[in-house]
């Protein structure tokens, strides 16, 4: 009991209960889990009986690329649920008026936001782990070890925390809960879509200009990697083949053994950790109009000690 009063408090505790116990979560769990298994289903049907060859045989290799499938197509999935439950956390406080009710609670305000994001990230946890007996097909014909399923789920796991802290910081800020969660969509936009397609622009104008010039190469890659490195599809895909890093930033002249200044989803994790951290202390300090308060205070206090000063002929 005692346990659970020091890591549950009553913030967390409402959310958890308001979450896993409605049938709305049921069904969004259920919804999930089969739009996951239609896909991978789909692409058994493909491989096996749609596949030029005929063999009807589900080998390792076409196993690696079913798991590759499906963990694409979850990330796709997780940015487009992760926004819609974590940009109204807080708005949706302030639209029902409840918000001043909460700040006037014991629990400060780090309590608060982080309790909020705990527990919408707890459901998205929740469903992505039901997934998992999906991704036991790719075990039953090899290709793919263990290792390589946890470091993809705990990739999620930073997805999900990226996506989850900037809609808890736009819910934050702006008052309907509407804008908030297209402006935590656009950003997640920014991060999934635009970032490629800028990698592949800027990619073409270097590969154009190293082919045009006649010039030696006197660096063994190039910065455009780096852009990429900013992509949950580019770091996705650095996971399952270490060698992609290389061959993002364009090495020149360098020998087999050379590798990667850094590898893509070491770039990603240390980047967006970042943005983490500065999108949950902005919204730890906006969620509570004190600053405001003291400031004005602090005028008024001087602009008394003036009148005073004033008075009193110093």
């Amino acid at each position: 009991m005692n346990w659970s009063r020091k890591w549950i408090n009553p913030v967390m505790d409402k959310e958890f209960r308001l979450r896993m116990r409605s049938p709305r979560s049921m069904l969004s769990i259920l919804l999930y889990v089969l739009a996951l298994g239609a896909v991978a289903m789909g692409f058994i049907y493909i491989f096996l009986y749609l596949g030029q060859n005929g063999s009807h045989r589900f080998d390792p290799s076409i196993s690696q690329r079913m798991f590759y499938v499906l963990s694409f197509a979850q990330l796709i999935l997780i940015a487009f649920m992760a926004p819609a439950l974590t940009a109204g956390v807080i708005s949706s406080e302030r639209e029902k008026q409840t918000l001043g009710m909460l700040l006037t609670t014991q629990q400060s305000s780090s309590t608060i936001v982080l309790s909020k994001l705990i527990s919408s990230l707890s459901f998205m946890t929740l469903i992505v782990l039901a997934t998992l007996p999906i991704y036991s097909i790719v075990f039953l014909y090899g290709g793919i070890s263990p290792k390589q399923l946890i470091s993809v789920f705990l990739f999620y796991l930073f997805i999900m925390l990226l996506l989850g802290s900037l809609g808890v910081l736009f819910s934050t800020l702006f008052k309907r809960t509407i804008v908030a969660i297209i402006v935590t969509y656009g950003v997640g936009f920014v991060i999934f879509l635009v970032t490629g397609l800028l990698y592949l622009f800027v990619m073409g104008i270097e590969q154009r200009s190293m082919y045009m010039s006649n010039t030696p190469q006197t660096q063994t890659y190039s910065w455009v990697g780096y852009l990429l490195g900013l992509n949950p599809g580019g770091a996705l895909i650095s996971l399952f083949e270490p060698s992609f890093s290389k061959h993002a930033f364009l090495m020149q002249g360098a020998s087999i053994n050379s590798k990667a200044p850094i590898d893509l989803w070491l770039e990603f994790i240390l980047v967006y950790s970042v943005v983490i951290v500065i999108s949950l202390w902005i919204a730890i300090r906006r969620i509570r109009p004190v600053r405001r308060g003291k400031l004005l205070r602090k005028r008024k206090t001087s602009k008394s000690a003036d009148v005073m000063r004033e008075e009193s002929g110093v």
